[in-house]
């Protein structure tokens, strides 16, 4: 099949884009110092630093002396998690609202956990504000402000003699032409490096929100509840609007966010359109099956409200509620099947060479 000019110009394009992504990566993953006391290559490295938390910290910046982009990684996992670390263990000795606020630091450590181990792999210098500003101090790295150049004092000329005039500066050269394609070729890297940051930003907050889903229906569920106040003994009563059916539904959904929070962290790294869309599939599917378990089971009791009205209308509201979150899951998992099947039939066809 003969291919068109414009087609021709495109797959010349894309090819650049990725050979351009290729190129800054290894650029970026060899920083400061292309010597490293560790014989790994450094955006591994880099990860190791933050997947024992500040243990491994500790440990690499104590054993790489020479590679400064892994000293600053190890540094700053040293900073952010030890830092957390005895926040939690301080509020932890605060009644109430001291467990609360251990809980929101230890899901904030999660999402930084995972989103500096995937800014390592990708071989960026990602600072942190203050606990990057401590790395750096940690490694002795001080910021040079460039000394503005002092204007040359005039010349005097002896007396009787005329004062020679300034030369003019010479001119400057013209800015060189860039050429179209690495135009192109830029736009494209930067795309791809805006797509991924905000695909690691949606990925952190899914894989929040699945933590979040897995410690309240696992460990508060009871206290989503219908509260009342007695002012007799000036003291508060609940009770749950979860019977003791929830027990047989909470498999399914904590091997739903299971799934959830190991597929989001593959999405993070994999960059294969045909695995990626595997992922949302298997996601999406345990996902509407999760929400059709809890349709079915039904584990909710509103009878302690007062109203008889308010009871029938807030069942009826839930109910309605599931119905819509499964079909929700429902048109999602057959929008990604679509593209599962597309992605599959693109990397079958094979397109001729132009002869």
């Amino acid at each position: 099949m003969q291919l068109t000019p414009e087609e021709r110009r495109k797959i010349y394009e894309e090819e650049k884009a990725r050979i351009e992504a290729r190129e800054q990566l290894e650029k970026e993953r060899q920083q400061a110092s292309p010597e490293a006391s560790i014989n790994l290559s450094p955006n591994i490295t880099g990860v190791l630093c933050y997947l024992g938390i500040w243990v491994t910290g500790i440990i690499f910046f104590i054993l790489e002396q020479k590679n400064k982009w892994v000293r600053f990684h190890a540094a700053q996992s040293i900073v952010v998690f030890g830092g957390l670390g005895i926040a939690m263990a301080i509020l932890h000795w605060i009644p109430f609202l001291g467990i609360f606020f251990s809980v929101v630091i230890w899901i904030v450590g999660i999402i930084l956990w995972i989103l500096l181990m995937s800014k390592a792999y990708s071989g960026e210098r990602f600072k942190l504000p203050l606990a990057g500003d401590i790395a750096e101090m940690m490694l002795g790295i001080t910021i040079k402000i460039p000394e503005q150049p002092k204007s040359p004092s005039p010349t005097t000329s002896p007396p009787g003699e005329p004062t020679a005039a300034p030369s003019p500066p010479p001119p400057s050269p013209p800015p060189a032409a860039m050429d179209i394609d690495e135009k192109i070729g830029k736009k494209m890297d930067i795309f791809f490096k805006e797509k991924r940051g905000g695909r690691i930003t949606l990925s952190s907050l899914a894989i929040a929100w699945s933590i979040i889903l897995l410690v309240v229906f696992n460990f508060l569920h009871q206290y989503i509840a219908y509260y009342t106040y007695d002012s007799v003994s000036k003291t508060w009563s609940c009770e749950s609007f979860f019977t003791a059916d929830i027990g047989l539904w909470l498999p399914i959904l904590n091997t739903t966010l299971a799934v959830s929070i190991v597929g989001y962290i593959f999405l993070i790294f994999i960059n294969n359109n045909i695995i990626r869309e595997s992922i949302h599939v298997i996601m999406n599917g345990f996902g509407l099956a999760s929400v059709i378990t809890l349709l079915v089971v039904f584990p909710f009791t509103f009878d302690m409200i007062p109203n008889s009205a308010a009871v029938s209308g807030t069942t009826m509201g839930v109910r309605i509620f599931l119905v819509v979150l499964a079909v929700f899951f429902g048109i999602a998992l057959l929008v990604k099947f679509i593209k599962l099947l597309v992605n599959i039939l693109k990397a079958a066809v094979k397109i001729p060479d132009a002869a």
